[in-house]
């Protein structure tokens, strides 16, 4: 039976991740220090005997006994809610944790898979954002706690890769949306969503033009896996090409609850928020033969759905 290490692995992809490498009769370690994940994201697999959970930081030394097949490397603060409030352990984890993921892969002979983001691009000057695209990005700003410390991690990555001939994979995952997702999160899904169902004005910042691509989180764990299991280095952009503007999102939003929310328009938190985001995925189908399959209305319906249950409506 294989065995897979998932940092980050109470958190909202990499719990999902860990449900789907059980489903494929792999054993699963997850580890994560709850700083924002939770263990109501994993509950359910607690009585599985091929399931672990470590509650533990992957900044300090890292060890687990045992063989080790898989590293999947997602943990980090991810939303930009984070990135004033959590600045010091968003850089550590992705520097310190992702040397230490590495360490223990090189040691246990595993493959080694970084869950890296498409804000790497930054506030891009491309459009859409091809893997080749160096990217537009502000080291000192707000947001530069994130984009430059998953920059940091890919570069380690691949110098690990390069001077240890380790076997790694590099994902740069573009919005992804669905169930788990923290109720505070603080991203435009679960803001619009929670909003709508409290009935609130549903804030739209800057104009509401920029825009942003949606990719269901079943589609991009099927783009994990196959990126995981292939003979690829990457990086490789997996999310859902389909575009819109933050305004067309929240008159879905809108129309999927049955809100009467107004749509109001706010001031930009900074002004390194990016103005456009859609990936170019030519490598990921031709090279993975993936594409999504989930219509953002179907991914809507299951994410609020979800957000329904834990507000109690």
């Amino acid at each position: 039976m294989p065995r897979a290490l998932v940092t980050g692995g109470a958190g909202f992809l990499g719990s999902h991740l860990c449900d789907r490498l059980l489903k494929d009769g792999m054993e699963v370690i997850a580890m994560d220090n709850l700083i924002t994940g939770s263990t109501d994201n994993i509950a359910h697999n607690i009585d599985n005997p091929n399931f672990r959970f470590i509650h533990y930081n992957v900044v300090d030394y890292l060890y687990v006994d045992g063989a080790l097949d898989y590293i999947f490397h997602l943990a980090s603060p991810a939303s930009p809610v984070d990135f004033p409030t959590k600045p010091i352990q968003i850089l550590k984890v992705n520097a310190l944790g992702t040397h230490k993921a590495l360490g223990l892969a090189r040691a246990k002979g595993a493959r080694f898979f970084l869950a890296s983001t498409s804000e790497v691009y930054g506030d891009p000057l491309v459009h859409p954002q091809p893997e080749e695209y160096l990217g537009n990005v502000n080291p000192v700003g707000v947001r530069g706690v994130y984009d430059e410390a998953k920059r940091f991690a890919e570069a380690i990555t691949m110098a690990y890769h390069r001077f240890h001939q380790l076997p790694v994979r590099i994902v740069r995952i573009f919005n992804t949306y669905g169930p788990r997702m923290r109720l505070d999160d603080g991203r435009v899904v679960p803001n619009f969503i929670g909003q709508a169902l409290r009935g609130d004005p549903i804030t739209v910042y800057g104009t509401g033009l920029q825009t942003r691509s949606f990719c269901y989180e079943s589609d991009l764990i099927e783009g994990f896996v196959r990126l995981m299991l292939s003979e690829h280095t990457g990086p490789i952009n997996i999310g859902n090409p389909t575009e819109r503007t933050m305004l067309e999102f929240a008159e879905e939003i809108k129309r999927l609850t049955g809100s009467s929310s107004p749509i109001v328009l706010e001031p930009l938190h900074t002004s390194d928020d990016p103005k456009q985001r859609k990936p170019v995925i030519t490598k990921a189908t031709e090279l993975l033969g993936w594409e999504p399959k989930v219509s953002l209305e179907e991914g809507l319906g299951l994410t609020i759905a979800y957000f329904k249950k834990r507000l109690g409506l």
